[in-house]
């Protein structure tokens, strides 16, 4: 059995929780000078465990896998969740990036949170959004084995290019705006779906 923290600002990895109902898509847009890359996994799983004093709740897979969420106070509404309750979890992972036809700019990185809960009296629910918005140095250019390279202030990284006309506009010594979004997603539903 794993344990998860649940606070508005954490970002849990849909892979920590049990596998179930899960279904997956992936979207990509890609002209000269811009890239966009989206997956969203949406999961259900269902309460078969509810510790109140500590505000811990165990999810359980249609595998049979689970998984022990511990709910911070910023968890509201959490007496309302009762045994058999169907919890469904949405994860959506985005990077889109945007070629800066300028080399004046300083590497940089910006991150931002928020977060948002369900108002008093309203079924259990729960968001968080963390996004960071990266430029980086275009350091090498490689058509041959379809790679570019980008330096950000903090590391460097070369990624794989499957447009080739990403190669006409890109140019060693150009800028890159990188901006990586995830949100987090966790909602009681009004009725089980899931089958002991």
């Amino acid at each position: 059995m794993r344990k998860l923290l649940l606070t508005p600002l954490l970002f849990v990895g849909v892979l920590a929780l049990p596998a179930g109902a899960q279904t997956a898509t992936t979207q990509m847009s890609s002209e000269p000078g811009k890239v966009h890359v989206q997956q969203t996994v949406t999961m259900q799983a269902r309460v078969v465990g509810i510790d109140r004093a500590d505000r811990i709740v165990t999810l359980k897979g249609s595998t049979g896998d689970t998984v022990d969420v511990v709910c911070g106070d910023e968890v509201r509404n959490f007496d309302q969740i009762k045994l058999g309750d169907q919890v469904t979890t949405r994860y959506v992972e985005s990077l889109y990036l945007e070629l800066k036809k300028t080399s004046t700019g300083v590497r940089e990185r910006v991150e931002a949170e928020a977060g948002a809960r369900a108002k008093l009296g309203e079924r259990p629910a729960g968001m968080a959004v963390r996004e960071v918005v990266i430029l980086a140095d275009v350091t090498d250019v490689d058509p041959k084995n379809q790679t570019i390279t980008l330096r950000g202030p903090k590391k460097s990284v070369t990624l794989p290019v499957k447009n080739p006309d990403q190669f006409k506009v890109v140019k060693k010594g150009d800028q890159v705006e990188a901006t990586y979004t995830q949100a987090f997603a966790i909602s009681v539903d009004l009725t089980p779906v899931l089958k002991k």
